[in-house]
């Protein structure tokens, strides 16, 4: 027995051995010429990541989370970046990741690289297994395949002039050309964590970590600071801004909604916004549906925690089937907030009351909360429908500058049996009040007959306007999205859905909110176009008006709205030559001329932003959305309406609430030195000392140093520089204070045609901005408008 156990033993050192020559010796392995391909096992990979057991210093071969490592760039002598296979060490599921590793050894000499932190990855929601390849092909595109063959991420970098992949000592994965330029690199396409890297790359994108797979918030790094976004969207100003800690190891958005800090030579994270918000106002603070107050969660009302899994947060106690609105209830729970910032443009109603916001959730089965934001006057307010819905806050009266309270969807009460004596009671009171039963009856028929047909009254009254357009029926367009499966878009008082009629035409859908606003701009969009035709408005084909369902069916427009293309990827941006963007602005200033000057009223639109341009196959732009719009008689100098458009895109007088159609013309303006500039009214991404685009754009102009502003087209062949600065002067008259210097629309056209000049005695401007704090009051009232707020920086 001695001898085999000695030849074990034996056996055993020169494992070991072997294993830590190898691993000692190995060379840093960081890129590769095409074509490669590697197969997700042990055999392809040049090293496998272990778990390192403390405080024995052995390394672990049992389950634990391991990378199969593929490329390996050392950073220091025992730190590096790799990229591989990643796994939980759960389940056969792997994710090409790339990730942070170190070189440790054991009490026996063995090296190993162990201690894996993933800061990348490609296909976290479509794991490959065992076998599954990574392939370089020839033609420079790096996919991921299932073992089975089915592609699962591509780089889609095909017939780009790749010849290499390299692992960067900044943890970037780049593709590259013969001549070692970058083609593609995992810098551009970040997950959930922020690497301190070159200071070229001043700026990335972050969306929440994988837990829920939600994305609401993001990080944005801007010359050696952070600020942070809690929205859906950019807002014009960030949530907070501080300082990168230094050696930072790298940033990490977390699954929970922290911002951790990961440093050098620590375990300690350092979270950075701690002194931000409170344990509540973290998305994740508690389950779904539960209520945070000072940190605790409790479930609201007849719900109960979920056993599901950890932290699920609350379900129904008794669950019961949404059958109409009869069958819930909407119960009140005063001063509840979600999050600690609401992003007003995720709101499913806007400038509306509680009745109509609790209608909405009524009427969605799926629905189970919706949240009330109350203006400062308290008249009206925005409605918010979440989903899924996160941690509710019940604990933020006194922290915010609005009141806010949630309506939670519950049962309605089950009839109890009644007593033998209650029935009596009942059947008596039945017959002496029967006659009066059947008058209330009478009229509640008469009541919802007059309401079912008054929104097809209110239609018939345009009958002459809207004489060209198609009645479609529910079921028709119903048929025609699918049930409405393909969402183009959504806005504040509806969704766009794509769909096919009979005759194969493609149209987009607009289902509206049958309440409140959703119904007057119903009203506003088929009495503004339901009878006007130009080449540069989205035509208005029909519309449905049956029972609850208010819908208006357009012209599909294959390439999208404008924003898409001038705020969207560097590869789409260059796309738009400068001869696209001087026939877009052409375009654009065509159907404004047409609606305030060759109708039969004048029609101010009201909300011109890119988001409202709209884009056909040829890239021929057309005005849409006209739900704010307001007709003008031509003997009527002004009209007199409550605040309503975009903020960014608002005119001065504002204030006065006393519009004319040159409200559009400054729009315009706006819209027009976006598109030339190639950036955003706001962006942040830019110095931080010239973060709004406007009062740059103004300086610039007054010091003839417009050549400046041009944007990212400037190399086009085609780009004339003097038409360029030519048509931004074009802007800058436009976009005078007071609104009787401005050009008409009819006039613009006319300037960009050749046909009439530039005034030359300009106002350079800008009215002075207020804090963001105060902008947000201000586009949640009604009441009269600083124009100081409204056109300034924001």
């Amino acid at each position: 027995m001695a001898i085999p156990s000695f030849k074990h033993l034996l056996m055993f050192w020169i494992i070991v051995l072997l294993e830590y020559l190898t691993l000692a010796q190995f060379p840093d392995y960081h890129s590769v010429k095409i074509p490669t391909t590697w197969i997700n096992s042990n055999v392809s990979s040049i090293n496998v990541t272990k778990p390192l057991t403390w405080p024995f210093y052995s390394f672990n071969q049992s389950s634990g989370p391991f990378m199969r490592i593929l490329m390996l760039k050392d950073i220091e002598k025992d730190m590096g970046y790799a990229c591989g296979f990643a796994s939980n060490g759960e389940d056969d599921a792997f994710v090409f990741s790339i990730g942070i590793v170190r070189l440790r050894q054991d009490f026996l000499g063995a090296q190993r690289w162990t201690d894996l932190e993933l800061v990348w990855f490609a296909n976290r929601n479509h794991p490959i297994h065992e076998n599954g390849t990574l392939q370089l092909l020839q033609d420079g595109d790096l996919v991921l395949k299932d073992v089975d063959g089915t592609l699962v991420w591509s780089t889609g970098t095909a017939n780009k002039f790749v010849s290499g992949i390299k692992m960067m000592e900044t943890g970037n994965l780049v593709l590259h050309d013969m001549y070692n330029q970058s083609v593609w690199q995992s810098f551009d396409h970040p997950t959930d964590a922020l690497l301190p890297d070159k200071p070229q790359m001043y700026f990335k994108f972050l969306v929440r970590g994988e837990r829920d797979s939600f994305d609401e918030s993001y990080v944005k790094a801007v010359n050696g600071t952070l600020a942070l976004y809690i929205s859906s969207t950019e807002p014009n100003e960030p949530n907070a801004v501080f300082s990168r800690p230094s050696r930072m190891k790298y940033l990490r958005y977390d699954y929970d909604g922290h911002l951790r800090a990961y440093t050098e030579g620590s375990d300690q994270t350092n979270d950075l916004l701690v002194d931000f918000i409170g344990l509540c106002d973290y998305p994740t603070a508690c389950g779904s549906l539960e209520l945070c107050s000072n940190g605790i969660c409790s479930c609201p009302g007849p719900f109960i925690k979920s056993n599901d899994r950890e932290n699920n947060g609350c379900v129904e106690a008794s669950p019961v089937e949404c059958d109409g609105k009869s069958s819930h209830r909407m119960d009140r729970a005063s001063d509840v907030y979600y999050f600690n910032y609401v992003d007003t443009d995720a709101a499913a109603l806007r400038g509306t009351d509680e009745e109509s916001c609790q209608e909405l959730c009524l009427k969605n089965c799926s629905c189970k909360v919706v949240l009330f934001r109350y203006f400062i006057n308290f008249s009206s307010g925005d409605c918010y429908l979440p989903s899924p819905v996160l941690s509710l806050i019940n604990d933020g009266k006194g922290r915010r500058v609005y009141e806010s309270s949630a309506f939670i969807k519950l049962p309605n009460d089950a009839e109890k049996g009644k007593s033998t004596a209650t029935r009596r009671i009942s059947i008596i009171a039945g017959l002496t009040g029967g006659t009066v039963l059947l008058i209330a009856l009478t009229v509640g028929i008469l009541i919802a007959f007059n309401r079912k047909h008054t929104l097809q009254d209110n239609i018939d009254d345009y009958s002459g306007e809207i004489s060209g357009l198609v009645r479609f029926s529910y079921e028709q367009l119903k048929m025609a999205t699918g049930n409405f499966q393909k969402k183009l878009g959504q806005g504040g008082f509806g969704l766009v859905y794509e769909g096919v009629l009979r005759d194969g035409q493609k149209v987009a859908v607009k289902v509206l909110d049958g309440f409140g606003q959703g119904k007057k701009e119903f009203l506003a969009e088929i009495q503004t176009i339901g009878s006007i035709h130009h080449v540069n408005l989205v035509r208005l084909i029909g519309v449905c008006a049956e029972k609850e369902h208010t819908i208006l069916v357009y012209d599909f427009m294959s390439n999208g709205s404008l924003d898409k293309w001038i705020f969207g990827t560097t590869s789409t941006q260059f796309s738009i030559d400068w001869q696209i963007r001087r026939k877009i602005i052409h375009d654009i200033a065509k159907g404004l001329a047409y609606l305030h000057e060759e109708c039969m009223q004048r029609i101010v639109h009201l909300d011109v932003k890119p988001q409202n341009i709209l884009l056909d196959e040829n890239l021929c732009a057309k005005v849409s959305d006209f739900g704010l719009a307001k007709l003008v008689d031509k003997d009527q100098s002004h009209i007199v309406t409550r605040i309503r458009g975009t903020p960014g895109y608002l005119a001065p007088e504002w204030c006065s609430a006393f519009i004319t159609e040159k409200a559009d013309v400054y729009s315009f303006g706006i819209v027009a030195i976006e598109i030339l500039c190639g950036r955003k009214n706001v962006d942040y991404s830019h110095s931080l000392e010239h973060p709004h685009l406007l009062s740059l754009f103004m300086e610039k102009a007054e010091n003839n140093q417009l050549i400046e502003m041009i944007g990212n087209y400037s190399d086009d062949p085609q780009c004339n520089t003097s038409e360029v600065i030519h048509m931004m002067k074009l802007a800058v008259w436009c976009l005078q204070n007071d609104f009787t210097l401005r050009p008409s629309m009819s006039m613009v056209v006319k300037v960009i045609e050749g046909t009439m000049d530039i005034e030359s005695h300009l106002d350079y401007t800008v009215p002075n901005s207020q804090t963001i704090a105060a902008i947000k009051r201000v586009a949640d009232t009604t009441t009269n408008l600083f124009p100081s707020i409204l056109s300034g920086p924001r």
